[in-house]
């Protein structure tokens, strides 16, 4: 199974668009707190609509303890700061996969990144213009690719209509 992890999220219609992704492809997200907004937020339901009770959502009390359940199992820190390529990384392991996300004002701890470096992953931008990619649509681009080189397991290529017939 694939797991988006936030760390400390602070907008709740990020967090809300990121369940909705969740949703629609069995991804396990996990949120580390301290959160910036309760999940009880009306915002935060109105961008995850009704999907909100579709997710399966683990809280954790903070970093520590989330790398404390991680244990063994493979990490990679979405960070501006990384030399290496998301698309370039193999993500066709069955076992589970852990893509850890940055709070939208000041990403991971430094000190985090530097201490896991070597699973350190970027989106390739332009950094003379924009500081950053929105967090909703930089989860929804990983979890995209490692679906399409999984495969997409469990999900639907192709629907149709009732008497629709496109070809």
């Amino acid at each position: 199974m694939n797991h988006i992890v936030l760390f400390e999220p602070q907008i709740p219609a990020n967090t809300g668009n990121i369940a909705r992704t969740c949703a629609a492809t069995n991804t396990h997200l996990h949120l580390i707190e301290p959160l910036g907004f309760s999940t009880d937020d009306k915002q935060l339901k109105r961008a995850g609509l009704d999907y909100w009770h579709d997710v399966n959502i683990t809280y954790h009390k903070d970093l520590a303890t989330f790398m404390d359940f991680l244990g063994e199992r493979p990490l990679y820190l979405i960070s501006k700061f990384a030399n290496l390529v998301y698309s370039d990384v193999d993500y066709t392991a069955d076992d589970d996969q852990f893509f850890i996300f940055g709070k939208e004002t000041t990403g991971l701890p430094e000190s985090f990144m530097r201490e896991h470096a070597e699973k350190c992953l970027r989106i390739p931008m332009n950094d003379e213009h924009v500081r950053s990619l929105n967090l909703s649509n930089t989860a929804a681009l990983i979890i995209y690719e490692v679906l399409r080189q999984q495969g997409f397991p469990q999900l639907e290529l192709t629907h149709h209509y009732e008497n629709d017939k496109l070809d």
